[in-house]
């Protein structure tokens, strides 16, 4: 036995080469766990800014097909970082890793 605790990987809420996920070893007191607690964070208000974007533009009857689409796609990135979020935080936490989701 060395003594030492086990490590966690947490995962990172950025992706790497080839859209691969990221994790750093540690017990997330380390700066790139710092850096990924200021991500998250900041990846979770755009999210919550994109929805009440979202939710003004079905309001708005001139909103055009293209902006309806570009918002659409912009609300997918953010829910697959919200998604990565809950992932990582659900590990950190004991909980089952969520099942695989198809990539698009």
């Amino acid at each position: 036995m060395t003594g030492h605790e086990p490590r966690a990987a947490r995962l990172l809420p950025w992706a790497g080469l080839d859209d691969k996920p990221c994790y750093v070893l540690g017990d997330g007191s380390g700066y790139v766990s710092r850096v990924a607690d200021d991500v998250e964070s900041i990846q979770l208000g755009m999210a919550v800014e994109l929805l009440d974007h979202a939710v003004d533009m079905l309001d708005d009857r001139q909103v055009s097909a293209a902006q309806l689409r570009y918002v659409v796609a912009r609300m997918a990135e953010a829910l697959r970082d919200v998604l990565r979020i809950a992932e990582s935080r659900g590990a950190r936490l004991g909980g089952a890793p969520p099942p695989a989701a198809p990539s698009a």
